[in-house]
Parts: C-alpha cells; structure tokens; sequence
C-alpha cells in the first residue's frame, strides 16, 4: 500500500497567479523541491489534485493544463521527485460555461478528486495526507478520511488563524516533511 500526499497545485506547488495556465509563468513555490525530497525520503508518493476554474469561464484549455502540469512533472523529475498522477476538476457551478457548469463531486471541498485517486492505487489511508493552501483543500482531505496539512503559502496565510484549531499548519512543504516525521 501506498503513502501519499494529495497535494494541491496553485499556492501550495507553485505560486499562486491567477488562472496560471502558460508555464513560462510558473514558479515553484519556496521550498517545495526540498520539501518533496523529504517527503520522498519519509516513503511518500504525491497525487496533485487541483482545482481548475478557469477552463470552466473559457480562460484557457484542457490540453493547456495538460501541457503546464506535463512540464511541471518533468521539471521535477530533474530533482528525482516523481507525481503519481495529477487529477484536476474544470468544473464551476456559477461561473462555469457549457458543459463545465454543473456542480460536481470533483470540485473541492468535495472529495472527488482524491477518491479517484483512491479508487486508482492501492493507498494506505492511515498514513496519507491532504496538503494545500485553502479550506477547501483541507476539507476534501478531511471527507476523504485524510489528515490534512495547510501550508500558508498561497492564500494559506490569510486563513492559518482559522484554520490552526483544527488541522496541522506548516510554513511550506519542508515543514510539512517535519511535522509528518
């Protein structure tokens, strides 16, 4: 059985920017190779589960996310870090168009995302986690028998007070290793 850490993409991988979808735009965020690196050494395995808005208002495609999330695989592979598979909802129930306006079980805070992940790999509930930068992305973990981790990178920083009483809170990725460990 697999441990895995469910990672979300925008704000906890890389930095947030709005409907970031050209990788000439993306940025890790600090800290997150070295982060990963521990991880991997504690026995980890990493599912991105993100949520994509911005294909449901027509800002961009989903072979856009497909070429962004395939180079970001590749740029971390150089680091001998591997993703299992990156799993994304392009679904908005009010500010989607055509067929991805629908209120679906893949957009977090539901779990969606993370069951088919479940559902793909043999994965050791118990020992896996749900790491993000939104209530949302804790939420989802939590409805998927997940503990669940906030970074307060991204948006993380404007809700850590709220969120400290009740999930673990680390400053990036290299603190998530540290509080798993």
């Amino acid at each position: 059985m697999k441990k895995i850490i469910f990672l979300d993409r925008d704000g906890t991988i890389n930095v947030e920017k709005s409907y970031l979808h050209k990788w000439e735009d993306f940025e890790f965020e600090k800290n997150v190779i070295v982060g990963l690196i521990e991880l991997k050494k504690l026995g980890y395995e990493f599912i991105v589960v993100t949520n994509q808005s911005g294909i449901a208002r027509g800002y961009y495609t989903e072979e856009d996310l497909t070429l962004l999330n395939s180079k970001m695989i590749e740029k971390l592979k150089e680091f001998e870090i591997d993703i299992l598979d990156c799993f994304y909802c392009p679904h908005h129930l009010e500010k989607g168009i055509g067929k991805y306006k629908i209120d679906c079980s893949c957009r977090k805070p539901n779990p969606g995302m993370i069951f088919k992940g479940l559902e793909k790999y043999e994965i050791d509930i118990e020992n896996s986690y749900m790491v993000g930068d939104k209530l949302s992305d804790l939420e989802a973990g939590e409805k998927a028998g997940l503990k669940s981790i906030l970074v307060t990178t991204g948006y993380g920083k404007n809700i850590e007070k709220e969120c400290n009483k009740k999930y673990s809170v680390a400053k990036d990725l290299l603190e998530v290793a540290k509080i798993i460990k």
